[in-house]
């Protein structure tokens, strides 16, 4: 499963973008999105998805 960001709720404040180890978030014309062909909720790096850890507004769960 991948995660899912938001728009109604993501500040496109790009906190997530850097530190998604697959690099599958990336910036839309108005917030980001997640490539859910990318993203492993970070399995095998973290115990927990890296970008619901650093969103100040909550906008990132699972899909």
């Amino acid at each position: 499963m991948a995660m899912y960001i938001d728009p109604d709720q993501c500040t496109a404040c790009d906190d997530c973008r850097p530190i998604c180890p697959t690099k599958a978030i990336s910036k839309g014309k108005v917030f980001f999105t997640i490539d859910a062909s990318k993203c492993t909720e970070c399995e095998g790096e973290n115990d927990t998805p890296m970008c619901v850890n650093v969103c100040p507004s909550g906008c990132i769960s699972p899909a």
